[in-house]
């Protein structure tokens, strides 16, 4: 993968997106229903486009929108709706857009009250705790987020009353519903104007921050960080969970300096990611550069994505620490510090590292491995029977301390807390603890990289079965497992496993780019890991080509 020479750097003017046109297309730009790419299409968490691409647009909000309100007339879902947006600039315009179909459509909805921002967890929380002791009336949400993306992207969400990502069943539904109102010119779509909408009896404006806030000693033990006086900082990389850190400090006491205040919705302040686009991702060290020069000012430092679904830890043993390293470290100290039912199951997608299968197995703990996607998380979250649930892009969220839900979404706040906690508690930062399991369990690497697909070689490659693999090795090792299944729930990853001895490899095609994304682990050294993921190309080549 190319790196470009900007990466890491402050963005430059030039490529800075023009928010008013932005905005302006939004309003204006009619979506070009002939071109696919353009219709609306929900993928592993919600729609996402650009004006400027004619993919996100107010015809599009207008039609989803109506379509989710179909959806829960048809699923008698009539309680409150909570709905939240994060700090890109479409956000506020389609929450706009939406909440004039909602109350048109006569749902209650609840909105951070002075247009204030709200993170996907909180949302999620939110949800599950109106919803708790409930039969009927249930609640359900709306975020609007294109997540770590572009300042050029919108994206939209719906949270149905589990308070997670909508399944595959749903989001079909929606989505060929909202695509049926925008082929008849949205005529079947009620709407309000915003004026009446926002004064509608209806749509009610409350504060989300505070109850997170109070809520958050029972998931993460607070008063030991308190105690420990630990010298902490975040960047909320100018999103969603800005206006909560300051209320953390208050009601604990913490000594938490937000470095970056910063709410611009061009995302200026950003330093570029690797293929020089500005992209607010916490898990990426060129968007994290500011942080990392920060490392050893603080004890811990972390960030978030826009909507705090996702985090980043940066520690002054190892700088920014790789996902997968976290995940690793979070789960063995929430295994050997809470006191949850030795029946809990840890939850992890397939393309996660290894390390956290060796972790689980040494503690005793069943591993439930899924296909990419945290949905195939909530059920078990909701009742409490799996306690921690990641993935590998920087994202996870486990119970509360007595082992019930916490959320059922990805919460980045928690999981920045949490490295506070464990530093606190154990007198050793996360890459300290990584660095113990390296010693009991060996290095491990890991990669992900993106290759080029065709629209037919993703179509084929995402419907392939295990015969169609027929190499018998992989970068000299026997090949023991080929996986189009995932081990955990049996559901079709969309791709293909292949697993030996002394590694894996994984590929799925990207939603929306031509390129399919490789995943690999090697067991024994950078050298075998760079035979894997050149082989796998091949063997990915080979059978998606016999593939019929």
């Amino acid at each position: 993968m190319a790196i470009s020479p900007d990466a890491g750097k402050q963005a430059s003017k030039e490529i800075l997106v023009d928010v008013t046109r932005l905005e302006r297309e939004y309003y204006e730009r009619r979506p070009d229903l002939t071109d696919i790419t353009q219709l609306v299409s929900f993928g592993t968490s919600g729609h996402r486009g650009s004006p400027l691409h004619g993919s996100f647009t107010e015809a599009h909000i207008l039609a989803i929108t109506q379509a989710i309100c179909d959806y829960r007339q048809g699923q008698g879902i009539n309680g409150p709706l909570y709905m939240g947006k994060d700090t890109h600039a479409l956000s506020g315009p389609a929450q706009r857009t939406a909440l004039e179909v909602l109350a048109a459509n006569g749902i209650t909805t609840i909105i951070q009250k002075d247009d204030g921002v709200t993170p996907t967890p909180v949302i999620s929380r939110a949800i599950l705790v109106y919803n708790r002791e409930r039969k009927e009336q249930l609640a359900d949400g709306i975020v609007i987020t294109p997540s770590h993306n572009p300042p050029e992207d919108g994206g939209f969400k719906y949270n149905p009353p589990h308070g997670g990502p909508a399944d595959v069943d749903v989001t079909k539904w929606v989505e060929q519903r909202a695509n049926e109102l925008l082929r008849q010119g949205n005529i079947g779509v009620k709407r309000l104007p915003f004026a009446s909408a926002i004064k509608a009896t209806t749509t009610h404006q409350d504060d989300f921050v505070m109850p997170y806030v109070e809520d958050l000693r029972n998931v993460v033990d607070m008063d030991a960080i308190r105690a420990a006086g630990l010298k902490l900082a975040v960047d909320p990389l100018g999103g969603a969970a800005e206006p909560y850190w300051e209320p953390i400090n208050a009601v604990y006491q913490l000594d938490i300096t937000v470095v970056n205040p910063t709410i611009d919705p061009a995302f200026s302040f950003m330093t570029v990611d690797h293929d020089g686009k500005i992209r607010m991702d916490p898990s990426s060290p060129y968007a994290m550069a500011r942080l990392l020069d920060l490392k050893d000012q603080y004890r811990i430092a972390f960030a978030n994505d826009p909507d705090a679904d996702r985090h980043g830890v940066v520690v002054p043993s190892t700088g920014l620490m790789n996902p997968n390293h976290y995940l690793a470290v979070a789960i063995r100290y929430l295994l050997t510090h809470r006191k949850w039912s030795d029946k809990v199951v840890v939850g992890k997608t397939l393309v996660s590292s290894s390390m956290i299968d060796r972790v689980v197995n040494k503690l005793g703990y069943q591993l439930c491995e899924t296909p990419v996607g945290f949905k195939w998380f909530v059920p078990g979250l909701l009742n409490g029977s799996l306690c921690f649930a990641g993935e590998e892009s920087a994202g996870a969220s486990f119970l509360r301390k007595d082992g019930t839900v916490w959320t059922t979404d990805k919460d980045g706040l928690i999981m920045d807390l949490l490295a506070a906690e464990i530093t606190a508690r154990t007198s050793k930062d996360p890459g300290e603890h990584y660095q113990e399991l390296q010693s009991e369990f060996g290095t491990l690497h890991y990669t992900r990289i993106d290759a080029p697909a065709t629209p037919e070689q993703k179509v084929k490659l995402a419907k392939l079965s295990p015969e169609a693999v027929t190499a018998p090795e992989l970068a000299g090792d026997l090949i023991r497992m080929k996986l189009t299944r995932a081990p955990g729930n049996n559901a079709s990853i969309g791709g293909l496993k292949v697993v030996t001895d002394n590694g894996w490899f994984a590929a799925r095609p990207s939603g929306t780019e031509n390129i399919y994304k490789i995943y690999a682990e090697s067991f024994k050294s950078e050298d075998h890991l760079n035979a894997i993921v050149n082989e796998a190309q091949q063997i990915v080549s080979d059978a998606v080509s016999t593939a019929l």
